[in-house]
């Protein structure tokens, strides 16, 4: 597909006189929020959330935000804004008039936040290029970040989630994935273990990750080959939650009508349903024994798939390895 055709499909915003090539070079990757994930009502409700607190915290320093996108961009508001929740004050310059000396106010706006979030900048879902060119994502992780930390009691909506296109410039071309990119917790993230078995595993033992998803591979495709599935990649083909949801009926003994679960998901959100119908169907059996996010199942978060197959894997392989029998299976 020609990269203009790309554009005009997704509906994506073009810089003015520049060709495509210009706007992402070659290896590059950029972030698009179409128009229907800047129309979610959850969406819009946290910006105007964030700007009331933002307006009523620079209330007597005279300062209105009306745009997230238009008016943080060049540290100015930033530096009025951290100064104020932290009580302190940062060496950097009132006034900004070129982009040169706004770049600089807003690194140091940026590195003083980072500090006090203890977060080094490869952590940060934000950074200086990101938010001096108006990029409401990151500004959004950016603001509801400071807001977690200096006012943990503003009532922020939950579950805030958008699609996102991801554009990458190529060799061959441009490259466009949508994922679905979180801003808030949902209600019950707030009381997550923080650490499990597959954090240290990730953290200490990474040698040792290829191994386990190896067992579990074999385990999966043990159980899924009555079906004629089997399973290459425990990275990617449980994204859309289809083969999770046959897994999980096959060794729970589940029926799901084709009406439940979209079998060809041809959206991040059909995918999310299938997802969050096979956690909930984890979950009756108490089988999760730490909380998992079907966002991040969808967004091919390895970390994440493991946990969910893991839980089947022990309930399951232990049985077998007991009776050679597998509970669960249909007959």
């Amino acid at each position: 597909m020609e990269p203009e055709a790309l554009y005009n499909l997704l509906q994506l915003p073009r810089a003015a006189n520049l060709p495509v090539e210009e706007e992402i070079p070659q290896g590059g990757k950029k972030k698009y929020l179409p128009p229907t994930s800047r129309k979610d009502p959850k969406f819009e409700e946290l910006q105007k959330v964030l700007m009331e607190w933002i307006n009523a915290t620079l209330l007597p320093e005279h300062i209105v935000v009306r745009s997230l996108e238009e008016d943080m961009f060049d540290g100015l508001i930033l530096h009025h804004l951290f100064q104020k929740l932290a009580a302190l004050k940062l060496e950097a310059q009132d006034i900004a008039l070129t982009a040169t000396s706004q770049r600089h106010k807003l690194q140091v706006v940026l590195e003083a936040v980072n500090r006090s979030l203890q977060l080094q900048e490869p952590q940060a879902k934000w950074s200086v290029d990101t938010i001096f060119n108006k990029d409401l994502l990151a500004t959004l992780h950016l603001l509801v970040a400071l807001a977690k930390r200096f006012q943990p009691n503003l009532p922020l909506p939950t579950g805030v989630q958008v699609e996102v296109i991801t554009i990458e410039s190529t060799k061959s071309g441009l490259k466009s994935e949508k994922l679905l990119e979180r801003l808030t917790e949902n209600s019950t993230d707030k009381d997550q273990p923080s650490k499990d078995i597959f954090d240290e595993l990730f953290k200490l033992a990474p040698e040792k990750v290829t191994a386990v998803k190896e067992a579990i591979v074999s385990f999966v495709n043990q159980k899924l080959d009555c079906l004629g599935l089997s399973v290459q990649s425990l990275d990617t083909q449980f994204a859309d939650g289809v083969i999770l949801l046959l897994l999980i009926g096959q060794l729970e003994g589940f029926f799901l009508h084709l009406k439940e679960f979209h079998l060809t998901p041809n959206s991040p959100a059909e995918m999310l349903h299938n997802v969050t119908l096979a956690l909930e169907l984890l979950k009756d059996e108490g089988l999760l024994s730490y909380p998992v996010s079907p966002e991040d199942i969808v967004n091919k978060d390895a970390k994440s798939t493991l946990r969910v197959l893991y839980s089947l894997f022990c309930k399951h392989k232990l049985k077998v390895n007991v009776d050679g029998t597998p509970r669960g299976t249909p007959s």
